[in-house]
C-alpha cells in the first residue's frame, strides 16, 4: 500500500514536535533548578575584643558586620550616624585609637584591640567635651543629624593638627601645620551638612583650638 508523500509544512511541523518532546524535560529541570532554594550557609562568626568609651567589649559578631553597624545594632549607641553607608559624607565618624574613621566603611572585627570613641563617649549632658560645647555656642547645626560625625571628626582634625600631620592645602610639609581657617576647612571637607551650618562649625572648632577670630 503506498503512502502519500509528506508535504513541506507537515514535515516542518513533525520536526518542530520531536524537538519539543526532546527539550521540555530539560526545560522542567531547569525551571525546578531555578525554584529550588540554595542551602544557605550559616555566617562566619569571630570573636571580637574591643574598648568602646572606655567599656571592653567580648562579643562574637558577624564577620561581615561594620563597625556602624556593631556600634548601631549590638551596642545600641545611636549617635553614630547611618548616612550614605558609602563613605562619602561623614555621619559616622568615630574615633578609633585617636584617628577618625568612616566607621561604614570599616569591618568589626578589624578593629579588634581597638579604642573607640563615640559621641556619646565625648562627654554627657551634664558634663559636655568642649567641641560639643562649642557647637551649641555657635549655633554649629541644624537638623543635628550630622552633627556627631562633624563633633569626632572636629576633636580628630586638632589632635592631627597638634601631632603636625600634614593635609592637602598644608604649604609646608617640613613645619608644623598651622591651626587656621584653610586647613580646618580642608580637614573637614568629608563631613557633609546638608543644612549648610558650616560657617558656625567652623567658629565652633576656631573657638575650641583658641584661634577663634583668626579665620583665613
Amino acid at each position: 500500500m503506498s503512502m502519500s508523500p509528506l508535504t513541506r509544512r507537515e514535515l516542518l511541523k513533525a520536526g518542530a514536535a520531536s524537538a519539543g518532546a526532546v527539550a521540555m524535560p530539560a526545560v522542567a529541570q531547569a525551571a525546578n533548578a531555578a525554584t529550588t532554594p540554595t542551602p544557605l550557609r550559616p555566617p562566619v562568626r569571630q570573636r571580637l575584643s574591643i574598648e568602646v568609651n572606655g567599656e571592653r567589649i567580648e562579643r562574637d559578631v558577624d564577620t561581615r558586620t561594620t563597625l556602624l553597624d556593631f556600634l548601631r545594632e549590638e551596642l545600641h549607641l545611636t549617635g553614630t550616624k547611618k548616612g550614605c553607608d558609602h563613605g562619602q559624607c561623614g555621619a559616622c565618624t568615630a574615633i578609633v585609637d585617636g584617628r577618625r574613621i568612616n566607621t561604614c566603611l570599616s569591618l568589626a572585627v578589624m578593629n579588634t584591640g581597638a579604642k573607640v570613641t563615640t559621641i556619646e563617649g565625648l562627654g554627657t549632658p551634664d558634663k559636655l567635651h568642649p567641641m560639643q560645647a562649642a557647637f551649641v555656642k555657635h549655633d554649629g547645626f541644624q537638623c543635628g543629624y550630622c552633627t556627631p560625625g562633624q563633633i569626632c571628626s572636629a576633636v580628630a582634625v586638632l589632635g592631627e593638627i597638634r601631632d603636625g600631620i600634614p593635609s592637602h592645602v598644608t604649604a609646608d610639609l617640613t613645619a608644623r601645620p598651622a591651626v587656621s581657617g584653610d586647613e580646618i576647612r580642608e580637614r573637614m571637607s568629608g563631613n557633609l551638612c546638608r543644612c549648610g551650618a558650616y560657617a558656625n562649625i567652623l567658629d565652633a572648632i576656631e573657638d575650641v583650638a583658641g584661634t577663634s577670630g583668626a579665620r583665613a
